[in-house]
């Protein structure tokens, strides 16, 4: 007897209207700051061939033997340490990015619908996916909260995806955002947001810019990562009219015994402060929500490192999370993508018409 290798999908009506949505993919979150959720999560991040590239064989061996019977205990108390009343940090802001940006289209009287998915964890890309084909969705613009390309992250991403689709029958037609780094709304609201902090609190002797880290290897391999950080850096940096000793660049978040993209964000720190320099302003670029890596990892940590080796002032400037100014950005990096998708609205009509007369009245 013949089984089918699809799932049964909503019944599809000819000539159906196409509605069109954007899915804003973020890493992922455990689902509680425990030993056992974060088990389940470490097992599916870090069983992710794109994240650890070492033979799976040997790999799976080395993270089922040893790393998740030790980990999760440790990584749950740190998850501790910043959980809310409203549960993780990176799922509450990623679901309020998703809110204030399907308020932006509705406000431009456009019809898309915008929700939110993790890579690990939930509500997981495929669940997202599954409830879009069931509102009819044909048209899906894939976002990924990444502003910098990399395999380990944005392939992840679409990795997830295709995976989707070799289950479905009827694929609906995706586009993909590769990389918006140098995107010049994005650099603006993270230079606006910096300067408000420099208002309030004043000027750090350094601003340092902290990415996420990946191997090394990872960039003689091709990635792009490590220069599309070093252009975000350079536009910020400009931006803010900053000369080339008054930051620095450095990787975060670095795991396991290979070498990673340097320098490394604490080391840096512990120098600065051995050198005399006094207050740091630290900002993460590349990170678009606060998590587990922006709020104990740099907050704390990297905070407690850089006092305790002789720093004054240490601030860290909390990522752009639903700020209205990277809301816009990404209002325009989605509408740069959506050509064609989306028919413009009637107040984007009308301004056009009113330019048009003008342009017409000053011949």
């Amino acid at each position: 007897m013949f089984t089918s290798p699809f799932a049964p999908e909503p019944t599809f009506h000819h000539g159906q209207t196409p509605r069109t949505a954007i899915v804003l993919c973020n890493l992922g979150t455990p689902d509680a700051p425990t030993p056992a959720a974060l088990r389940r999560y470490l097992a599916e991040f870090l069983g992710d061939h794109r994240v650890v590239e070492i033979p799976r064989l040997i790999w799976m061996a080395i993270l089922h033997g040893i790393i998740l019977l030790v980990r999760p205990a440790k990584s749950a108390k740190k998850y501790a340490s910043i959980w809310t009343a409203q549960g993780s940090p990176l799922k509450v802001w990623t679901q309020r990015q998703a809110q204030a940006l399907q308020e932006k289209f509705n406000a431009k009287g456009q019809d898309v619908i915008v929700i939110y998915a993790m890579r690990y964890g939930n509500p997981s890309i495929a669940s997202q996916l599954d409830a879009l084909k069931a509102q009819g969705v044909q048209r899906i613009l894939v976002l990924p909260a990444y502003p910098q390309y990399s395999g380990t992250t944005t392939a992840s991403v679409f990795d997830a995806v295709y995976h989707w689709g070799l289950k479905t029958r009827h694929l609906p037609e995706f586009r993909f955002i590769n990389h918006y780094h140098d995107d010049a709304g994005y650099i603006d609201a993270l230079a606006q947001s910096i300067q408000s902090h420099w208002q309030t609190h004043g000027q750090a002797q350094q601003l340092v810019m902290s990415f996420h880290g990946v191997p090394e290897r990872t960039l003689h391999l091709g990635d792009p990562y490590h220069c599309e950080c070093y252009k975000t850096a350079r536009l910020l940096a400009e931006k803010l009219q900053l000369r080339k000793d008054q930051y620095r660049v450095t990787f975060q978040s670095r795991f396991g015994k290979a070498k990673w993209l340097e320098p490394y964000t604490e080391p840096t720190l512990i120098e600065l402060a051995q050198q005399g320099t006094a207050s740091v302003d630290l900002v993460c670029p590349g990170f678009t929500s606060d998590c587990l890596e922006t709020l104990e990892e740099i907050a704390l940590e990297a905070k407690a490192a850089f006092l305790g080796h002789g720093g004054q002032k240490f601030h860290y400037i909390g990522c752009l999370n639903d700020n209205p100014q990277w809301i816009d950005a990404l209002h325009g990096v989605c509408q740069t993508h959506m050509g064609g998708w989306t028919a413009p609205s009637s107040q984007d009509l009308a301004t056009s018409r009113q330019e048009a007369l003008a342009r017409g009245a000053s011949r």
